[in-house]
């Protein structure tokens, strides 16, 4: 079974960047999403992306994050500029099953295995 493990959270001024990676302990060409959550909300997706490279945006991240991929190198990434306060939460990876039911690229309950997350501070 692939595991994935996220990196490059930290803290950042509002206006700032921080890139998000998530590394595969295989190779996978399966959809992968990045989703992120606060205490006491429901995970909320962010950004998708399909083994062919087409990529979903959330509207409240749209034209600010990019989501890509690297099969050759097992990674997955998350660019994140223009930070804003809202976008704080802890940020998780996660890809798809094969055979699994598609609930679409933002429901969690499309994916199968998670990365343990990485927590992104947004704050002056």
């Amino acid at each position: 079974q692939v595991q994935l493990v996220e990196s490059g959270g930290g803290s950042m001024q509002p206006g700032g960047s921080l890139r998000l990676s998530c590394v595969a302990s295989g190779f996978t060409y399966r959809r992968m999403g990045w989703f992120r959550q606060v205490p006491g909300k429901q995970r909320e997706g962010v950004a998708s992306i399909s083994g062919a490279g087409v990529a979903d945006y959330a509207d409240s991240v749209k034209g600010r994050f990019t989501i890509s991929r690297d099969n050759a190198k097992f990674t997955f990434y998350l660019q994140m500029n223009n930070l804003k306060a809202e976008d704080t939460a802890m940020y998780f990876c996660a890809i798809t099953e094969t055979g699994a039911t598609w609930y679409g690229p933002f429901n969690p309950n499309s994916y199968r295995t998670w990365g343990q997350g990485t927590q992104v501070t947004v704050s002056s």
